[in-house]
């Protein structure tokens, strides 16, 4: 008489062992290419992949604080001295979390900080690859507006709303109602955080752009080149929405140093090799987010575990 738990069990322990086996593969040939890659340009990686797209309901997946513990893993042992190529794929996150890892990278490879970005950069993502020295993108990656939400909300289009309101009523009282409803759902200090909030994400691109894209720029061409990005970048009716696509030819026309990927054939093929694995393991594994260097340390953060060092 068979023993439907044991049998049961026993399929069980396979399907681990062969989801194991599998994972093991695909980590084998992503750091394969990882290798390649820094052995082709001569310089330090460190990939920075987010999962959101295959888990957007997985918690974690946005730019945060935990992840400078991934960036300071993916440092240590690395040859500073041969700079960082650093791969972006992330929704974005915390401007706060995003301006502390970069001054921590500032701090370990100086200016000398290439960004990739084989799909997508948005958001933070999108601040941290304008803090580089210069951006690769390919016919198929974009970066996104850098426009801050709270809470979801577009803290420019809460700014406009005012500045309407108050333009409107001054000049039909009669209008004061009718705004005073739209207004009031807001907090009395809501308005101040979207105006400060405005503030910093403009203010820490600005600062950036200037010290490390722009930095041997001269000052008259440079305040206007970084005045017309922050403005592409920042404009809340231009842009329309937050989850705007802005495609190589458009970074490039806003001022922005672009390298193109597929101007070196055997870089392209390396770094598209380097994406689609890491894109396969976020959809074939339990992993929601890695940040990993060409030796093959990385930081996995997982959606049924917390993160997890591999070498």
């Amino acid at each position: 008489m068979p023993n439907w738990h044991d049998i049961l069990n026993e399929i069980h322990n396979k399907r681990i062992q062969a989801s194991t086996e599998a994972n093991s593969a695909v980590n084998i040939i992503r750091r394969k290419y990882l290798s390649q890659l820094h052995e082709y340009t001569g310089r330090n990686i460190i990939a920075y992949y987010s999962g959101w797209l295959s888990k957007p309901n997985i918690r974690g997946t946005e730019i945060n604080d935990e992840d400078k513990n991934g960036f300071m893993m993916g440092v240590h042992h690395l040859d500073r001295s041969k700079g960082l190529d650093l791969i972006l794929h992330t929704e974005g996150g915390s401007i706060a979390a995003t301006e502390s890892i970069v001054n921590y990278l500032r701090q370990m490879f100086g200016n000398d900080i290439r960004a990739i970005v084989p799909q997508i950069a948005m958001s933070a993502g999108t601040m941290l690859a304008c803090s580089c020295k210069a951006i690769v993108l390919g016919k198929q990656s974009n970066l996104g507006p850098i426009d801050p939400h709270l809470n979801g909300i577009p803290a420019q289009g809460v700014v406009d709303e005012f500045k309407r309101a108050l333009k409107e009523v001054k000049k039909d009282p009669a209008m004061l109602p009718l705004w005073s409803l739209i207004v009031g759902q807001y907090r009395p200090t809501f308005l101040r955080q979207c105006e400060d909030a405005v503030k910093w994400s403009e203010g820490f691109v600005k600062h950036e752009l200037e010290n490390v894209m722009f930095a041997s720029m001269p000052k008259v061409k440079r305040d206007r080149v970084v005045k017309n990005i922050i403005k592409k970048l920042t404009d809340y009716k231009l842009n329309r929405s937050h989850g705007k696509h802005i495609h190589l030819a458009e970074c490039r026309e806003m001022g922005l140093v672009v390298e193109q990927l597929e101007d070196d054939q055997v870089f392209q093929d390396l770094v598209l090799s380097v994406h689609h694995c890491f894109i396969n393991t976020l959809m074939n594994s339990p992993a929601h987010k890695i940040i990993e260097n060409h030796l093959g340390t990385a930081m996995v953060k997982m959606s049924v575990a917390s993160a997890s060092p591999s070498n």
